[in-house]
């Protein structure tokens, strides 16, 4: 029986996608829920699996090409098959194959049976080098593969093959190609975000306030409780627990920086997502942290250490990107002293974290070395009072100043 593979559903906000990379051919043997083929959206890189087992009898659609929601991709002809497809050989000399080749095939077999495991990214890469995933060693959730595995290990056998003979040779071929100019379209990720920040510079009235906090109190309290808060709760106590804390905090006092704009009213939400910036191969990616002010400081930072892994992974889905109420960003892992982040619309107000440094401060009239971090906030001014900015930020920068505020909630 002939079965169409339709693109998914789409969700509301993504209107199309397109079609990235074929892992199947016409003719090839495919296994139910083996992955066929990529689509990327504006967001996410989703997966189309086999809708059953049997042979891919006729692909419609070619790489590169933008695809609609129901849209026919290929045809599948359903019909029993073993989990992976048949490995044509010679028939054996002896009753007994030779160890040599029984290995050969086993991995064979295994790398086939990973294969649909691996993420879009990493499967793209392996097939770009022409590797198989059997020979590389995963560093991921129960072993999987990540996109740092191979690249690790392409870096490694760079490395290897160098000699001083081919050193020189290199480096002729750089300097006759150095002037070259490379033409690469935008992946959908990179054009939505360069959309959404024209976007936000031409709707909002964006203002940037900064202040600076002394983290001396949460470093103490970190060093003393990390051993025992990572061996109760199995997660890294880092500092961006503090920090959603101290905004969930602010956001309570000052709801205007939590609200957004709609026609002509004001859309006051009275709870927090609170959406984290991560960085991925792909671009920047702003995973939501729904219901931030319900989570404790183990949720926090278990979901923040999730949405990196699967940033890595090119796994976060549509909905975990969708929503939230405030943003905040730590340009601070790259280096960054200062900045002014661009709001992430209908958002009104976007938080910015920076590196921590070691400066001298005035304290209590005595000159003293202090871990300090410049804060920005940066808000739509058509609804947040400068007053308001200055306050909310003031109010981030005492809680972290006096971690005990967060147990007293004053």
């Amino acid at each position: 029986m002939s079965i169409e593979v339709k693109v998914p559903q789409l969700p509301e906000s993504v209107s199309d996608a397109t079609l990235l990379s074929w892992h199947k051919r016409a003719g090839d043997t495919v296994v139910r829920d083996e992955n066929l083929v990529d689509l990327e959206t504006d967001k996410v890189v989703l997966e189309v699996p086999a809708p059953a087992s049997g042979i891919l009898k006729e692909i419609r659609i070619a790489d590169g090409t933008t695809v609609t929601s129901g849209e026919i991709l290929a045809v599948l002809e359903e019909g029993d098959v073993a989990d992976a497809p048949a490995v044509v050989a010679e028939a054996p000399k002896s009753t007994e194959e030779p160890a040599a080749e029984q290995a050969a095939k086993a991995t064979v077999e295994g790398s086939r049976e990973a294969a649909h495991k691996l993420s879009p990214a990493v499967r793209h890469l392996l097939e770009e080098h022409d590797l198989e995933s059997s020979i590389i060693e995963g560093t991921g959730k129960d072993g999987r593969l990540t996109k740092a595995d191979v690249m690790g290990y392409l870096k490694t056998s760079e490395a290897e093959n160098v000699t001083p003979e081919t050193a020189d040779i290199l480096a002729v071929g750089e300097a006759v190609t150095a002037r070259n100019d490379r033409r690469v379209p935008m992946t959908r990720l990179r054009a939505r975000i360069a959309e959404r920040l024209i976007e936000a510079q031409q709707t909002a009235a964006m203002l940037t306030t900064f202040n600076e906090v002394d983290l001396t109190e949460v470093m103490a309290l970190r060093t003393r409780h990390k051993e025992a808060f990572e061996k109760e709760h199995g997660a890294r106590l880092g500092f961006m627990s503090f920090f959603v804390r101290a905004a969930v905090e602010a956001l309570k006092k000052f709801p205007a920086v939590n609200a957004s704009i709609e026609g002509k009213d004001i859309i006051y939400h009275d709870y927090q997502d609170i959406g984290i910036a991560v960085s991925s191969d792909r671009g920047l990616l702003v995973p939501i942290l729904r219901d931030a002010g319900e989570m404790n400081f183990a949720e926090i930072e278990r979901t923040i250490a999730d949405f990196g892994r699967k940033a890595k992974e090119s796994s976060i889905s549509i909905e975990e990107l969708t929503g939230g109420t405030f943003t905040i960003t730590n340009g601070g892992i790259f280096g960054s002293m200062m900045s002014t982040p661009i709001l992430n619309p209908p958002q009104s107000a976007i938080l910015g974290m920076h590196a921590i440094q070691q400066r001298p401060v005035a304290i209590d009239g005595e000159i003293t070395i202090r871990p300090m971090m410049y804060l920005a906030v940066t808000y739509d001014h058509r609804i947040i009072d400068g007053k308001e900015a200055v306050q909310f930020l003031v109010a981030i920068k005492q809680v972290l100043e006096d971690p005990g505020r967060l147990l007293l909630q004053i």
